[in-house]
């Protein structure tokens, strides 16, 4: 199901103060507020000693501008340093922003070193500068299911701000992106986002809320974090905003120009201008014509294509130039049923790959709008246990880890959810493989996936009302004799195991492991 252009209600009175949310609040439903226990919060504290997380492999083109932030937690200060870097980069120790131009085509493989008061941390990555981007899935943050046509400058230079103060840096979000309204409308109940949708000289024009699109991105930039931006190869938007139609190459150009990073190329009107052509041709059309536009730029945009899954975009997504497409409706109108969108985008696994991912939406938790009434902010009523069976799956997917939800209200048990560097890590892994679905039953199931290291990341999954008694049994993973079981959610060893494992699995909830030789 697409987005509906809706005339929506006025501007949202928008106030950001993170440290004014109790650590400890969360409800399971609306009105309802209690503090989480052990149990329910699965994901440890971090350690004061440093821990480098992030990406194994990188991806940038040559020649375009480089910027990327060290993912690492611990008790700051920390102070960075790295052996191997190209001497076209630098690395800020106080910070960890790596800045620069990206080097000659080739591999560079760097060692980077964090070091704080309480010990020191190691971790080798490797900068791939080549033609192809996106190596492991996009990791961030997208406006839209919390604040739809309500969205600011300032909101979206707060979010960057909770990016950084909330950890979700220091685990691997790095794209703070800007979706649809952020463009002049010929109507809108909000006067401010109403007004001529381009200059003479066929520019598109901001609206009010947005008064200087360089000073945000750089304003992002500065925290080392990157800047994402959207449109529609249509006349108009999903929301009734201005749309690229006729004017691809010099909305790419002045995206280019404002410093955008990431680039949501949304279907929505261009089904009125493609009209009765169904074919694959006419799906793959606009997305071909700014594939090929991004790529004669000289900035690294990741382009993601979202046109719900019409034509098989698994299929041809990467030969237009995409990096990541949404293979279904929005999961907003559907979030009772994350199993169901999950199993389905895992029947396209054999086309994710580094670069080319299958994306079945954003990750939304904690305070989100409801799809349906364009609302604002609400907690979700979804169990504790289905929100991490929620990143469980799209981790396990490979799919790109982009929260939607209200990031002025990040609690800690949504942190708790978004920010486990074990489980990110598998999402990361460079092989870049979407998990096995394996069923068991009506109710349950288990997903495999191999990694990079040549141990597997294995999932239970029980989609029923009350807690189960489940297995995974080594002939179903391909191996055998006695393995190291480790449960990556609570990040602790469970020890050796011979020929199957087994264990209890809450209702709607999930165990995730990692398999490996002892």
């Amino acid at each position: 199901m697409k987005r509906k252009s809706i005339v929506y209600v006025s501007a949202l009175t928008f106030a950001f103060l993170l440290s004014s949310v109790p650590s400890t609040s969360y409800c399971a439903e609306k009105g309802k507020s209690f503090s989480p226990t052990d149990s329910e919060m699965l994901t440890p504290h971090s350690l004061p000693q440093p821990r480098i997380n992030g990406p194994l492999v990188y991806g940038c083109r040559p020649g375009n501008p480089f910027l990327y932030r060290i993912p690492c937690q611990g008790e700051r200060p920390i102070t960075f340093s790295a052996k191997g870097l190209p001497k076209e980069l630098k690395l800020d120790p106080s910070t960890g922003i790596i800045k620069g131009k990206t080097p000659a085509k080739g591999e560079y493989l760097v060692v980077i070193q964090a070091v704080n008061s309480k010990g020191k941390s190691k971790r080798v990555f490797k900068i791939v500068a080549g033609d192809r981007l996106a190596l492991t899935p996009p990791m961030g943050y997208n406006h839209w299911y919390a604040h739809y046509d309500r969205i600011t400058d300032k909101m979206m230079r707060d979010a960057s701000d909770v990016m950084i103060k909330s950890g979700m840096a220091d685990v691997g979000y790095q794209y703070v992106n800007i979706d649809d309204c952020w463009m002049n409308a010929p109507k809108n109940n909000d006067p401010l986002r109403v007004g001529p949708l381009r200059d003479e000289k066929g520019n598109i024009i901001p609206n009010q809320h947005f008064p200087d699109m360089k000073g945000l991105t750089d304003y992002i930039h500065s925290k080392g974090l990157k800047a994402g931006i959207y449109t529609s190869p249509g006349t108009l938007t999903c929301g009734g905003f201005t749309g690229a139609w006729q004017h691809e190459e010099q909305d790419a150009r002045q995206f280019v120009a404002w410093g955008f990073d990431f680039l949501k190329y949304d279907w929505c009107s261009y089904g009125e201008i493609a009209g009765k052509d169904k074919s694959l041709e006419a799906y793959k059309k606009p997305y071909r014509q700014m594939g090929t536009i991004l790529k004669s730029l000289d900035r690294d945009i990741v382009f993601n294509l979202c046109q719900y899954g019409m034509g098989g975009v698994w299929k041809w997504g990467g030969e237009v130039g995409g990096h990541c497409w949404r293979t279904s409706g929005d999961l907003g109108f559907e979030l009772d049923r994350i199993f169901d969108v999950a199993l389905k985008n895992s029947e396209h696994r054999q086309y994710s790959k580094p670069g080319e991912w299958n994306d079945p939406d954003y990750i939304q938790i904690g305070w989100i709008g409801n799809a349906n009434k364009m609302g604002t902010p609400e907690l979700t009523p979804m169990p504790a246990a289905m929100q991490y069976a929620y990143m469980s799956l799209w981790s396990l997917m490979a799919a790109p880890l982009i929260y939607s939800g209200d990031m002025s209200k990040l609690d800690e048990f949504t942190l708790n959810v978004l920010c486990n560097p074990e489980v990110i890590d598998v999402n990361q892994d460079p092989l870049g493989e979407c998990a096995l679905v394996i069923k068991h039953s009506e109710g349950n199931f288990l997903m495999l996936k191999n990694l990079a290291d040549g141990s597997k990341a294995v999932s239970l999954f029980n989609r029923g009302k009350v807690t189960a008694d489940l297995s995974v049994d080594w002939n179903e993973l391909n191996i055998i004799g006695k393995q190291s079981v480790r449960d990556l959610w609570r990040q602790k060893d469970l020890g050796i195991s011979d020929q199957k494992f087994s264990t209890q699995v809450p209702a709607q909830g999930v165990v995730m492991l990692k398999i490996s030789k002892p």
